[in-house]
């Protein structure tokens, strides 16, 4: 009795250490899993450093955020499907195919891009922007991609205003954060302009300059030449451009690799007549 007692407590222990290895082993191989697939978030999160790019695990192209302010037809609009569309949006729909890679459209007001761009929340901006060195020392630009000077535009019927001398004591109105607003400062600081008036959007400029809440608008020329193509009549250009200025998409100051590819497909779009197609197309935008 007493051998068979040895005997039982014998097995029990060898039980007892082979269960034990077990389950070293198993917390050993669970222990490899998660610390593989740690850093394997960790290097995703690596590649994606700040840059807002979203890469699927299964390799697709990369995604990047495109801020844009869609009230500024032609450059972009939203359409009665609540797409946003425009000149703007097709050229750098243009780039991404060349370039191999998705965007996806942000939309919000002008002055708030740079700012989106700088904390991340956008990787692009696309919307009509003029290159200028204020925003220069915040934002790193592609090449150009079209020009757009300011203009002076009022109501057809008015004969009184045919450029910026005759501008003493009248009201403009404007786009928030614009060059135009820039502009209208620089005026009215000179003493030559009585008010200026800005709105959130272009659209709303131009339709306070309609109904004779402002003398004259000052806007970007392509953007008014647009309006008067399809809504003839309304408003007409005065004058000669007040500057030339330039377009262009930015991105976050530094980000290198992602403007190389945006230059890269402009010239590429450009050579391959896609470009003279779409800015044939510049009018249309403006009657969706």
């Amino acid at each position: 009795m007493q051998k068979l007692l040895k005997t039982i407590a014998l097995l029990l222990v060898i039980t007892t250490v082979v269960f034990a290895a077990g389950c070293a082993g198993q917390s050993k191989e669970n222990a490899t899993e998660g610390a593989v697939e740690e850093a394997t978030e960790e290097s995703v999160s690596a590649e994606n450093g700040s840059d807002a790019v979203f890469r699927s695990s299964d390799g697709e192209m990369p995604t990047y955020v495109v801020g844009t302010e869609a009230q500024f037809p032609p450059f972009e609009i939203v359409d009665s499907k609540g797409k946003v569309i425009g000149f703007d949006v097709d050229l750098m729909n243009a780039i991404a195919e060349d370039q191999g890679f998705k965007v996806e459209y942000l939309d919000q007001d002008f002055a708030g891009l740079i700012p989106a761009l700088q904390t991340g929340n956008v990787d692009i901006i696309a919307s009509g922007m003029t290159i200028t060195e204020e925003r220069e020392e915040e934002v790193d630009f592609s090449e150009p991609y079209i020009n757009a000077g300011l203009a002076l535009a009022v109501l057809t019927g008015n004969e009184d205003i045919q450029s910026v001398d005759d501008l003493k004591g009248k009201t403009v109105s404007v786009q928030t954060g614009s060059t135009g607003f820039l502009k209208a400062e620089e005026l009215q600081k000179a003493g030559i302009i009585a008010e200026i008036k800005d709105f959130p959007h272009v659209n709303e400029a131009i339709e306070e300059l309609k109904i004779g809440g402002a003398d004259v608008m000052i806007n970007d020329l392509p953007v008014t030449d647009a309006f008067i193509a399809a809504q003839p009549g309304v408003i007409k250009i005065v004058g000669e451009p007040l500057n030339s200025e330039d377009y262009g998409f930015a991105v976050r100051t530094g980000n290198t690799e992602l403007l190389t590819k945006i230059n890269a497909g402009l010239e590429n779009v450009k050579a391959s007549g896609k470009y003279d197609e779409l800015l044939a197309d510049l009018p249309n935008y403006m009657e969706e």
